[in-house]
């Protein structure tokens, strides 16, 4: 077959995909695969329909426009970002500016029609407003952003030499070290986080073994504190630390490191002169990956934490399934994220005026 054939019987199948994948998509989205297949299966069937029917119709755009591959190949993550990301972080927003109403949704719309046919706004900023008046949530908010930069720096007190010791150790115990790393995302995260109980209560593994060494007298009370919550978040997210910083360190030239030695600085400077300023990029990076989930996370200051434990995860949860106030709880979402994002984005800008042009 030519490549003129190949190419047309290629448009013709591409077509064809796309056709049928978007009936796929439209069957499974407009709620009828209920009626034949279970609700899982429904929703998996929307999401492969519809990512296949949108990949198909970028080639065929791409095809029709003359554009470079290369684009298709951009686009398609992108378009992925925007699906996942800015889409809910819209529909957040939508539901900040509404009031909450005992109903299915429990919020209002954003506007109305009166009965003399005017169009009426129902949307207003009296959420933002709440938030800035209620000492709880400013409080929420503080207190996240402590534990989370307390967390990120002791996760990189203990993660930075771990990284430093498998960066410089031979290949075969290298791949051995990093094993032992990622080992624990084998397991559940919750049960991870709930083993810690059994080590941390007052007739837990450490107590005893602090009791029987005759190091205390009284067990420790660790269990329900800020202590705990610190405990877990590093445990858990020490990985995301560790990996950045290997695969910095690992790039590291020996060739400066000798020439420090040669002009004669210590062991000390040759660290903090050479070795942690080229290092940066991955501390920037597994700081990064700690304190921004950690900023959020509500699964460990509930099993570990006490009624003292104030972190806005468990304030969401709270606005969310307890007080059901949907509008409130989005504005608390909203504010989170704006304090996430901002520092990432002044981060990033910094590093980009010092990089050489």
């Amino acid at each position: 077959m030519s490549a003129r054939g190949v190419g047309d019987t290629w448009a013709l199948t591409r077509r064809m995909g796309l056709l049928v994948s978007g009936l796929l998509w439209v069957f499974a989205a407009t709620g009828f695969q209920v009626i034949v297949v279970p609700e899982q299966v429904g929703g998996l069937l929307t999401l492969v329909s519809g990512s296949v029917m949108l990949l198909l119709l970028a080639n065929e755009v791409t095809d029709r426009l003359g554009w470079s591959r290369r684009w298709l190949v951009i686009a398609v993550p992108m378009l992925w970002l925007l699906l996942f990301f800015l889409v809910p972080f819209i529909v957040l927003g939508r539901i900040s500016l509404a009031e909450p109403m005992i109903a299915r949704p429990p919020y209002s719309p954003l506007w109305d029609w009166g009965r003399d046919g005017a169009l009426e706004i129902i949307a207003s900023l009296d959420n933002y407003r709440f938030l800035l008046s209620d000492s709880l949530y400013r409080n929420a908010y503080l207190s996240s952003i402590t534990v989370a930069a307390i967390s990120t720096l002791l996760a990189l007190l203990v993660g930075y030499p771990i990284a430093y010791y498998i960066a410089r150790s031979p290949e075969p115990r290298r791949s051995v070290l990093l094993l032992l790393v990622i080992l624990p995302f084998w397991t559940s995260f919750l049960l991870r986080v709930y083993a810690w109980i059994g080590f941390l209560r007052r007739d837990g593994v450490i107590n005893n073994l602090l009791t029987w060494t005759g190091m205390i007298d009284e067990p420790l009370v660790m269990m329900q504190t800020d202590f705990a919550v610190y405990i877990g978040i590093v445990y858990t997210y020490l990985p995301f630390m560790i990996l950045p910083l290997y695969a910095n360190l690992v790039k590291l030239d020996d060739a400066l490191l000798e020439a420090a030695s040669d002009l004669g600085a210590s062991p000390a400077v040759t660290f903090l002169t050479v070795t942690l300023p080229l290092s940066m990029p991955g501390i920037i990076a597994g700081s990064m990956l700690v304190f921004i989930p950690a900023i959020g996370e509500y699964v460990i200051p509930a099993l570990l934490g006490g009624p003292d434990t104030l972190m806005i995860g468990r304030v969401l949860w709270d606005e969310f399934f307890s007080s059901r106030d949907w509008p409130v709880a989005s504005a608390v979402a909203i504010v989170m994220l704006v304090l996430v994002v901002l520092p990432i984005m002044w981060l990033q800008a910094v590093q980009n005026r010092e990089e050489p042009q």
